[in-house]
């Protein structure tokens, strides 16, 4: 369940070790953005991090997997 909760970890649990610390980190840095500008939008700036995160899971969930054999009917 935590590799879905925090970004970059999915990615790292499938082998895309950099990608996974740049989700991460952009976690971080999206999530300061967006409390700047949820301070200048009454708000309504908070809504933008669901979109980091719900666009990394999808990232992670469409990428193949590295380091992992391929099922034999695929060789």
């Amino acid at each position: 369940m935590a590799l879905s909760i925090v970004p970059g970890l999915g990615h790292i649990y499938k082998g895309y070790k950099w990608t996974g610390i740049i989700c991460a980190l952009g976690a971080v840095f999206t999530f300061l953005a967006c409390a700047v500008a949820a301070t200048f939008t009454a708000g309504f700036g908070i809504l933008l991090l669901p979109l980091y995160w719900v666009g990394t899971m999808l990232h992670v969930y469409w990428i193949e997997d590295r380091g992992k054999a391929p099922p034999p009917e695929m060789k």
